[in-house]
C-alpha cells in the first residue's frame, strides 16, 4: 500500500539511523566494484541482507561496513542517505556512525573518512535543506577500552565540526550492559557531548535502568520497558525520549509479531515516543514506512502522527530556535 500524501509531506526528524545501515544492495555492488578483486553481483549483495535473528543482523551490518574504505565511499553513502531522507519529508537527522567498527576491525584513522561525510552533509544542507548531526557510536561488546577512543575522538573533532553532537553505544546488549561505560559517559558529558544509548532491545528492563543510570538522555528501542511498571512511570514522568524502531524489532526477531509491539501502549501511557527506521536498507523499510505502519497496524490518526513528528523535533538535539520553527511548520501542515 502507498503511504498517504500527508505522511510524505509531514516534516519529520529521524533520530535513530545508522549510516552504514542505509547502504542498499545496489550501492554495495558499486563499493565492491571499487575495491574487491572479485566484486559482488547484485544477487550476492542481496544475500548478505538476509538473516533470521539479531546475531545474523549484526553479521550483515559487519559485511556492509567492510566494504567502506575511503572518504569517497563515505561521501557517496551519506549523500544518498540524505537524498532519500529529504524525499520522505525529513528535515533533520541525527545519524549514528560506527566509529567503533572503523577502529576495532580496520584499525585505521577516522578523520579522512569523516571529511567525506562532512562534504555530503554540507551539500545536502545547502541543496536539500536537511540538517544533520552525527552521533559517534561505540560497539558495546568490543569493551570499554575500545569505546574510549571513539568518544574522545568525538570530543576532539567537535571543536572543529559542531555537526558532531553526541555519542552512543550500540552492539549486543546481551554481552555487555551500560554500567561499565559510566565513567566514559561522564567524560563525554563534561566535553559537551549529548548522550544516547541503545537499551532494552534484546534484553530486559534492567538494561534500560542501566542506561538511565549512566546519564543517557535518549534511549534507542526500549522495547522491554513495557515489562516494568515503575520504569514506565518514570519514563512518562521524565519524558525521556524513546527512539522506537518497529520494523527493526520485527526483522531482528526482538519482537515476534507486530501485534506484540508496545508502540501504541507507550504512546497511550504518555511516553515520549518517536518513530525511526534504524537500518532501513537492511530492514527493507524507511521512515515513511514506519509512519505508515503506525497508522495501519496501531490505528494512529493523522493527528497522532503529527504529534509523533513533533516529538521527533522536541527530542532532537537541535537548538531551541530551530525546534520552534520546525514545530510551527508541523502544526501548519494541512
Amino acid at each position: 500500500m502507498e503511504a498517504s500524501s500527508f505522511i510524505r509531506r509531514l516534516p519529520k526528524a529521524e533520530l535513530h539511523l545508522h549510516l552504514e545501515g542505509t547502504v542498499t544492495a545496489e550501492t554495495l555492488v558499486e563499493l565492491s566494484q571499487r575495491h574487491d578483486g572479485a566484486p559482488l553481483d547484485l544477487a550476492q549483495a542481496r544475500a548478505l541482507y538476509e538473516y533470521t535473528d539479531f546475531t545474523g543482523f549484526l553479521m550483515a551490518f559487519k559485511a556492509v561496513s567492510e566494504h567502506l574504505h575511503t572518504a569517497e565511499d563515505y561521501e557517496m553513502i551519506t549523500w544518498r542517505m540524505l537524498e532519500r531522507l529529504a524525499r520522505q519529508g525529513v528535515v533533520h537527522a541525527e545519524v549514528f556512525v560506527s566509529v567503533g567498527v572503523v577502529y576495532y576491525w580496520r584499525r585505521c584513522a577516522f578523520e579522512p573518512l569523516f571529511e567525506g561525510m562532512e562534504r555530503a552533509r554540507a551539500r545536502a544542507e545547502a541543496e536539500l535543506g536537511i540538517s544533520t548531526y552525527w552521533i559517534f557510536d561505540a560497539v558495546r561488546h568490543f569493551g570499554v577500552e575500545e569505546a574510549a577512543p571513539v568518544f574522545r575522538k568525538a570530543a576532539e573533532l567537535r571543536r572543529e565540526f559542531p555537526s558532531i553532537i553526541g555519542i552512543g553505544i550500540g552492539g549486543d546488549e546481551r554481552r555487555m550492559g551500560a554500567e561499565p561505560f559510566r565513567e566514559l559517559y561522564a567524560e563525554a558529558r563534561d566535553a559537551g557531548l549529548r548522550l544516547t544509548a541503545h537499551a532494552g532491545e534484546t534484553t530486559g528492563p534492567d538494561n534500560i535502568w542501566g542506561a538511565l543510570n549512566i546519564g543517557a538522555e535518549r534511549l534507542g528501542h526500549a522495547l522491554s520497558a513495557i515489562h516494568d511498571r515503575e520504569l514506565m512511570e518514570l519514563l512518562a514522568e521524565r519524558q525521556v525520549p524513546l527512539e522506537i524502531c518497529v520494523t527493526s524489532n520485527l526483522r531482528t526477531g526482538c519482537c515476534a509479531r507486530v501485534e506484540d509491539h508496545p508502540l501504541r501502549l507507550y504512546f497511550d501511557a504518555g511516553l515520549m515516543v518517536t518513530l525511526n527506521s534504524d537500518d532501513p536498507a537492511l530492514f527493507h523499510s524507511d521512515l515513511v514506512g514506519e509512519y505508515d505502519s503506525a497508522q495501519r497496524h496501531f490505528d494512529f490518526t493523522d493527528e497522532h502522527l503529527r504529534e509523533l513528528a513533533a516529538n521527533s523535533v522536541e527530542a532532537s538535539f537541535l537548538p531551541p530556535e530551530r525546534k520552534v520553527m520546525l514545530l510551527r511548520f508541523i502544526e501548519s501542515l494541512q
